[in-house]
Order: C-alpha cells, then structure tokens, then sequence
C-alpha cells in the first residue's frame, strides 16, 4: 500500500471516529478496529474490479464501504455512491472533500438512480442477493457485461441458492480475507429464468 493511500485511510478513519458520535455509521463495538474490520474489507474487492472498468456503482453507501475506499484505490474509476441517507450523504462529501478523493454522491433510493451506465456495481449492504439482483436489474439488462462484486456474511451459500430460484448468473467466489466465513461474490452474465 502506498503512503499516500494509508494517508487517506488514515485521515478517513479520524472523520469517521469523529462523526460516529453523532450518526450511527457503523456499529460502535467495530470502531476499535476500522482498518480491519471495514477498511481492509472493503479494499480486498479492489483486485475483482476489470481492468477496463470506467464507472462503479456502490448501493448504499452508508459510511463509504466499500465505495469510498475503492475510489481511494482506483482514482482512475468514477465511483457513485447511492445512499438514501441525507446526513450519511454529508459525511461521505466530508470524506470525499478532506481526503482529495472524488466521487459522486446520490442522495437516493437506488431505484431513483438514472443516466448511469455503470460497468460494475458493489454492495456491502445488508440486503439478500435476491433483493440486489432485483434492485439492479436495469443495469445488467442493459449491460449484459456489468459485474456485481458482493461481500457476503456466513449465510452466503443460501443466499446464492434462493436466488438460483429466479435469476441465472456466473457466480466466481472468493473467501473474504478478513472473515473466514464470509465470501466476496462476482456475478456476472445474469438472466430471469424462463
């Protein structure tokens, strides 16, 4: 890692101490260890991003995981955020601001999200793979090429079965280097069954 991406983990870890005393951001009892348990899990989704990517779209953002971090990582990717959230909204500006690290806030539900074209989407949000394969679904109708890139808890696998019962998709999982339980899934080439 570069001494200038750990500078901007740095200052971001700071603002979010910081503002978690006023707004719940993440639980409280994962702020003792935000370089672990948020921030490094967010930055492991970084090598699963295609190289010719443009345009991330990162579904409720919250405090900027994994959103944030990836435009940290990838200055060269535009990277929208989409969080319904007014007051989480204005952090993640803060961040943006304090840090040098654009980005494009929505202050929105993802489905009021228009006139984007994104080439990849992430989600660390508690929603089920169903939930956010519908949620997304004009983007990867038009996009056939678009690829979700999920972290997922423990209960991944039922989460990926019970969407099996509706859409068809390539599914690449990759263990979560910081919870043996979890994975990280990439999704791609995703159809309604018939």
């Amino acid at each position: 890692m570069s001494p200038e991406l750990s500078a901007k983990f740095d200052a971001y870890e700071n603002l979010l101490r910081k503002w978690s005393k006023t707004i719940n951001l993440v639980a409280p009892s994962t702020l003792a260890d935000i370089r672990k348990r948020h921030i490094l899990d967010s930055l492991q989704l970084e090598k699963h991003i295609p190289n010719d990517t443009k345009i991330l779209l990162d579904i409720g953002s919250g405090a900027g995981f994994p959103g944030i971090v990836l435009a940290m990582a990838k200055p060269d990717i535009t990277v929208n955020l989409v969080e319904s959230d007014e007051r989480k909204c204005s952090f993640l500006r803060t961040v943006s601001r304090e840090t040098f690290t654009p980005v494009v806030v929505h202050t929105a539900r993802v489905e009021n999200v228009d006139n984007l074209s994104p080439d990849v989407i992430s989600a660390r949000a508690p929603a089920s793979l169903s939930s956010l394969l519908a949620m997304t679904e004009k983007w990867w109708k038009e996009n056939p090429a678009i690829t979700l890139i999920l972290p997922k808890g423990e209960n991944w696998r039922t989460e990926v079965s019970e969407a099996q019962n509706a859409y068809q998709f390539s599914l690449q999982n990759h263990p979560s280097v910081t919870d043996g339980s979890a994975a990280i899934l990439v999704i791609r080439d995703i159809h309604h069954i018939k």
